[in-house]
């Protein structure tokens, strides 16, 4: 089932978005088939971000397990690399090769710098992109360093999803001109366009380059994080003004002392007398004040937590499948909804399984296995 049935994916191993996008794909009912590394990680059923596809291990330097990807290229719809620029191309699997090979091939890239540029073959991770974007420096107080948003915005938001989109509209294109085509993806250019909506406010002067002085950096009362009587926190977002009324009612606060709210020269005031408000009830207290509220005000969870909030569990949003609590699988289709497949697998233990389906023959199977098996 899925919107993805019939796709067949081929997913070279690595980390981060990569896997990610994989698995995006996976839960709309692509086929992905994980090539590992012989010495790999050995796999846990757990892996959230893996699960949903099968795994072949193959040392792909060896010339015959090489011969091996490009005729399984052959009848494969999409193929995901994240490796440095040059390394396919070093395997004799570089997208000249395997397209010429299958003409519909949709070939997708993920790498962190991208494929050309100063920076394209060095090391970097997720933070090391978004400090190149403005992204981090935006993220945090004026008089701390900037906080990293985990690996959220690179990894994923930049990477894993927009190589998912890149991916997608080849396909989509391709129903139509029957040709495949390359998708390059990298992660600095991922967490650029994430900061589209605040580099237009900063052309229109409605955003200043300083951290920690816009309204929604955490510098106005109406935006931002706030403790409370039992050490736990708030998130507040009433941005519009009936909404920040509302916020104040349900607070019990005087709405005569938070006039002009949009200027910043009136934050600091302003926001000491929420914090001071917020500390007053426990986090739960709040929560229950603001369950039925247009005033934007949410208890921060743990990750512990989540579950157990009404709307949370309402939605489905979390599920327990293959011993973990996971995401469940979004965006939610109709039609041809997603669905969680097969528990994350082990290293290389669908390897005769897959082969067998991509026609290879017995004594075929056995030596590209036993070359795994040398390595």
């Amino acid at each position: 089932m899925g919107a993805l049935k019939g796709i067949t994916v081929l997913e070279f191993a690595g980390i981060g978005p990569g896997p990610f996008c994989a698995m995006l794909l996976s839960d709309m009912g692509a086929r992905v088939i994980r090539i590992d590394r012989p010495d790999g990680p050995p796999g846990m059923r757990e892996d959230v971000v893996l699960r949903g596809r099968r795994s072949l291990a193959l040392d792909l330097k060896k010339p015959a397990v090489a011969e091996a990807m490009k005729r399984m290229a052959r009848q494969a719809d999409v193929l995901i690399e994240g490796f440095r620029p040059g390394v396919m191309e070093q395997l004799g699997l570089s997208p000249d090769a395997l397209l010429e090979a299958n003409p519909r091939l949709i070939y997708g890239r993920m790498t962190g710098w991208g494929q050309d540029g100063p920076l394209a073959k060095l090391a970097g991770h997720d933070i090391n992109y978004i400090a190149l974007t403005g992204a981090l420096h935006a993220m945090g107080e004026a008089d701390r360093p900037p906080s990293p948003p985990l690996n959220l915005v690179g990894d994923y938001g930049g990477g894993g999803m927009l190589l998912a989109l890149g991916i997608l509209a080849a396909l989509l294109e391709r129903a139509g001109s029957g040709r495949g085509q390359v998708v390059d993806a990298a992660m600095v250019d991922g967490a650029a366009l994430l900061m589209a909506p605040l580099y237009g406010m900063l052309a229109l002067g409605r955003w200043k380059a300083e951290r920690g002085r816009n309204f929604l950096d955490g510098a106005a009362s109406f935006y931002g994080s706030y403790a409370c009587a039992c050490g736990g926190y708030v998130a507040v977002g009433p941005i519009e003004p009936a909404f920040f009324a509302e916020m104040l009612q349900r607070m019990g606060l005087d709405a005569a002392d938070f006039t002009n709210r949009m200027d910043p020269a009136v934050w600091p005031a302003h926001k000491a007398k929420v914090a001071e408000a917020f500390r007053s009830r426990t986090r739960d207290a709040w929560a229950a004040i603001f369950a039925d509220s247009d005033g934007c005000v949410s208890p921060i969870l743990s990750m512990a937590e989540v579950r157990r909030h009404p709307h949370i569990a309402a939605r489905g949003t979390f599920t327990e499948a293959h011993g973990a609590v996971q995401p469940a699988p979004a965006p939610r289709l109709s039609r041809t909804p997603s669905a969680i497949g097969a528990p994350a697998p082990l290293r290389g233990e669908h390897g005769a399984e897959i082969l067998n389906e991509f026609g290879f023959s017995a004594a075929d199977i056995a030596n590209l296995l036993n070359v795994a098996a040398t390595t």
